[in-house]
């Protein structure tokens, strides 16, 4: 398993249910239904917290504060910096198990000459963007929710990447890609973090399992002549990273060369020395 190393967030308990973290100063309890285990929760901070979600039989939840709580506030990892919001379903707007990746992609990028092209998919608050320019890249960030492109483009600036080489992209995904197929565009690098289930704008029903095989197919199309790498995340329960490495292996390792590489990503628990699983990756590179 891999395990990010932070300094700004910290996984410091894990229970029944739940796990109590430290985004920087702030102290959040957040649902997690990977937490099947029920230790005794010692640590004072799970009475202590800033806020805690709590989710509603309806579907949903909301935030419950015990304690004055900013609208957003940084953090950072390395040369990065992000802004944390707490919203609707539990998330914060930051991944921080995905950082094993950003240094991958990193190293990956200073590690060679000529220009990157970095095709970020399904980009979200750009963690991932925001690594692959700092390292030097141009990327294209692209994601359906406008929203979520504006808080990359915050993290960007907090960063003090907003100068450097990216496009922001409202957009379907895969649409976008079809297009960039029929322009002739090509990418010398792919991310892809799918939804794990989802609707299209015209009722188009999205399931990973179904249509993630024909996605990176399509993504195979837009590779340049000498690729780079090429990424998959997935947070859907069952799917294990030797499935998304054998679509790797079967697309790009075959076209291309080079090594495929999956494991599952992990946060360290401070209090218990556990590691929490959070999510799949795969990934191919030269």
């Amino acid at each position: 398993m891999r395990i990010s190393e932070w300094q700004d967030y910290k996984l410091i308990d894990a229970s029944a249910g739940e796990r109590l973290e430290a985004w920087g100063d702030v102290v959040l309890i957040r649902p997690d239904p990977q937490i099947i285990w029920n230790t005794p929760k010692k640590n004072p901070l799970w009475e202590n917290a800033h806020a805690r979600y709590l989710r509603s039989e309806t579907g949903g939840g909301r935030w419950e504060t015990a304690k004055r709580l900013p609208d957003s506030w940084p953090i950072r990892y390395k040369n990065l910096t992000f802004l944390i919001k707490p919203m609707g379903f539990k998330h914060t707007g930051l991944f921080p198990e995905q950082a094993t990746n950003w240094d991958l992609m990193s190293s990956l990028i200073a590690g060679r000459e000529q220009p990157v092209k970095v095709l970020n998919l399904f980009a979200y608050t750009g963690g991932a963007t925001l690594a692959c320019l700092a390292a030097g890249a141009q990327v294209t960030h692209v994601d359906a929710a406008k929203g979520m492109v504006a808080w990359a483009k915050e993290n960007a600036a907090a960063s003090g990447l907003a100068e450097k080489p990216v496009r922001w992209i409202v957009d379907d995904c895969v649409k976008f890609v079809e297009r960039e197929i029929r322009r002739g565009n090509r990418y010398d690098a792919v991310i892809m973090d799918p939804p794990s289930y989802g609707r299209g704008p015209n009722g188009e029903v999205w399931k990973l399992e179904e249509r993630l095989f024909e996605l990176v197919e399509l993504c195979v199309q837009l590779l340049s002549d000498t690729p780079l790498f090429f990424v998959i995340n997935s947070y859907t329960t069952g799917l294990a990273p030797s499935c998304m490495g054998y679509i790797l292996g079967s697309l790009v390792q075959k076209s291309f060369g080079g090594t495929v590489e999956f494991d599952e990503l992990g946060l360290p628990v401070a209090e218990s020395g556990l590691v929490l699983p959070c999510g799949s990756t795969a990934l191919w590179h030269l």
